[in-house]
């Protein structure tokens, strides 16, 4: 093994939309940011859409949106257009990230998706995108079964109760424990708020982020460790009834088995489908009868519907050829890490399997980061993309490779 620094290439200062898709190394790749419920007859031509235009690859991301991969310059228009066709409510600007469950978790204490629908339209009239980098979003975190308290935004507004009265806190630049404090508001002032931050942000030109600005002015973090609760399983609803979360290996899935997943939760009665953090889906309105055997089929699918599921461990970007920028093929190397690391994979031990140093698949801390380069395979210890690597390994030895950390780290542990 060998160690070497790492170069870092060009971070793409775009986010791939319906309207403006994105070059890669298997064609033009599509983003789609879906708000609220999609009914299942909508996404299912979603899925029909991803393989009549593109290659039929579609992906959930870390942040709940879903892309379509595989496109052309002809295709991807009528496939925008066919998308367009269907309704399904979606960001247009300034990502505003809610509660998966937003509207109807039955434990919430403040409705983010209400305020959501309120900022987006002030932020719209007065036109911010424009002056703001794409890369820039703000997070609502109204409580409930599934938070955001790890989901990093530039400006973050979380709710809390006391005595009663729902305050939100104002953070910015980060997920919930790094993000700067910035005090407590009334919900009443939070347009007015986060206006204010977001002209702070434009007064520094089109590529300031919170986190750079917040920095530099000295603002202290709250270093607070809470984790988040988990999507994957069953959440009780205001209605009485369940939604049912699963997710996708390695954040993707043919639109084929996706199509198939959509007719098992309109056998099990449910009304929809929502995207959510952490590459899952959520189908809504299902009873504890129904549930059980959507789960039952959607394993058979070969989704995960286990929160322990060691396939959640491993986080892999496409990778090479999929991607043009990456070295190697972290996606089709993904499934025998997970499996040979099975054992040993948890929370204590996540693999981030990046096929470049830009680290679009997670941009925080993994127990082991892998970094495909031009010399192979570089392996960094607790850290990011963008830190220094303790060695470096061919493709093919790789699974060995991570085994071997797998096993270290364990004994270590045991040690302790």
């Amino acid at each position: 093994m060998t160690a070497h620094a790492l170069a870092t290439p060009r971070r793409r200062g775009a986010c791939p939309g319906l309207s403006a898709p994105m070059p890669t190394g298997d064609g033009l790749l599509v983003r789609l940011v879906p708000i609220g419920i999609m009914s299942l007859a909508a996404f299912a031509a979603l899925c029909a859409a991803a393989r009549t235009h593109g290659n039929g690859v579609i992906e959930v991301t870390s942040r709940g949106s879903i892309q379509l991969r595989g496109l052309s310059a002809s295709s991807a228009p009528p496939c925008a257009a066919a998308i367009a066709d269907l309704r399904i409510a979606a960001e247009d600007g300034i990502p505003i990230h809610c509660n998966p469950l937003s509207g109807i978790d039955a434990d919430e204490i403040f409705n983010a998706g209400a305020l959501a629908a309120q900022l987006r339209h002030a932020l719209a009239e007065r036109s911010m995108a424009s002056g703001l980098s794409p890369k820039v979003s703000i997070a609502i975190d109204g409580g409930g079964q599934l938070d955001l308290r790890t989901l990093a935004a530039d400006i973050r507004l979380s709710a809390r109760a006391v005595d009663g009265r729902v305050s939100l806190r104002v953070s910015a630049g980060g997920d919930e424990a790094s993000a700067a404090d910035l005090g407590v508001i009334a919900p009443a002032e939070a347009i007015q708020t986060v206006v204010r931050l977001l002209e702070v942000l434009t007064a520094r030109g089109r590529t300031a982020r919170a986190r750079d600005v917040f920095a530099a002015s000295g603002t202290d973090v709250d270093g607070t460790d809470k984790p988040g609760h988990d999507s994957i399983g069953m959440h009780l609803l205001r209605d009485g009834s369940y939604a049912c979360g699963i997710g996708l290996a390695f954040g993707h899935a043919v639109a084929s088995a996706l199509e198939r997943l959509a007719e098992v939760a309109a056998t099990a009665g449910a009304s929809g489908l929502r995207a959510a953090p952490g590459r899952t889906l959520l189908a809504i309105g299902l009873t504890p009868q129904t549930a059980a055997e959507f789960v039952a089929a959607a394993a058979q699918l070969g989704f995960i519907v286990l929160a322990d599921d060691p396939r959640r461990y491993v986080i892999a970007c496409a990778g090479a050829p999929i991607c043009a920028s990456a070295h190697i093929a972290a996606r089709a190397l993904a499934p025998r890490i997970a499996d040979q690391a099975a054992a040993r994979l948890g929370d204590a031990l996540t693999i981030h399997i990046s096929g470049c140093a830009k680290g679009c698949a997670q941009a925080t801390a993994a127990a082991l980061t892998v970094v495909g380069t031009a010399g192979g395979c570089a392996l960094i210890a607790r850290g990011t993309t963008r830190d220094q690597p303790f060695a470096t390994v061919p493709a093919d030895e790789l699974p060995a490779a991570i085994a071997k950390y797998a096993r270290e780290q364990s004994l270590e542990v045991e040690n302790v």
